[in-house]
């Protein structure tokens, strides 16, 4: 029983390892099988009018700052985000035109802080996995030590096993945590294209 249990430890860590491995080489830390792109290209979801005129200045509008900050959270529905993206641009051309930039500006910057976010809390968990991961090698170690003494202390066996055995469940909770977390990049990227559309028609 206490063999098995560093076997599977040695081939959990193992399979991480070879994940880690497969990742790209300028970012070490990223874990997910997506690639990393830090930033994301405006380019990739606007085709509106040019920001270059109002980029920051969407932080002054009171009414802007609180629908980028509703629109941001996933929480709001993307039929949500239409009906309250088609009611606040609702007046003459010029004015939603202006209205309508500075809402997708606040709506980049915004998306981009909280992807940003999401990807380096990923690369923490991978720092703290591969800590983890090299404890579990040196237990198991010290457990194949433990269990080859003439006579082995039995008491020391249990409790570096037990202590094994939670260490293995905390590394496969977080491993499932991050294949989950890894998808969000990609949603955040997916919602900003979409509001950015919604924008888009109602500015044109």
């Amino acid at each position: 029983m206490r063999g098995a249990i560093a076997i599977g430890a040695l081939l959990l860590v193992a399979g991480a390892t070879d994940v880690s491995l497969a990742a790209d080489p300028r970012y070490p830390d990223w874990p997910c099988i997506q690639a990393k792109v830090p930033e994301i290209s405006l380019a990739a979801v606007w085709a509106g009018p040019p920001l270059d005129d109002i980029r920051d200045k969407w932080k002054d509008d009171a009414k802007v700052s609180a629908l980028v900050a509703k629109l941001a959270a996933r929480r709001t529905s993307l039929d949500d985000a239409q009906k309250l993206i088609t009611e606040f641009l609702a007046g003459p051309a010029a004015d939603k035109a202006t209205t309508g930039k500075l809402l997708f500006a606040g709506l980049f910057d915004s998306l981009n802080v909280q992807r940003s976010s999401v990807m380096n809390g990923l690369e923490r968990i991978t720092r703290k996995q591969r800590e983890a991961a090299d404890k579990i090698r040196s237990d198991v170690a010290a457990l194949h030590t433990l269990q080859g003494a003439s006579p082995p202390d039995q008491t020391k066996v249990d409790e570096l096993s037990n202590q094994m055995i939670w260490q293995t469940r905390i590394f496969e909770d977080r491993q499932r945590v991050v294949k989950f977390v890894c998808e969000v990049p990609t949603a955040i990227d997916q919602r900003l294209f979409a509001l950015g559309r919604m924008i888009q028609q109602e500015i044109e």
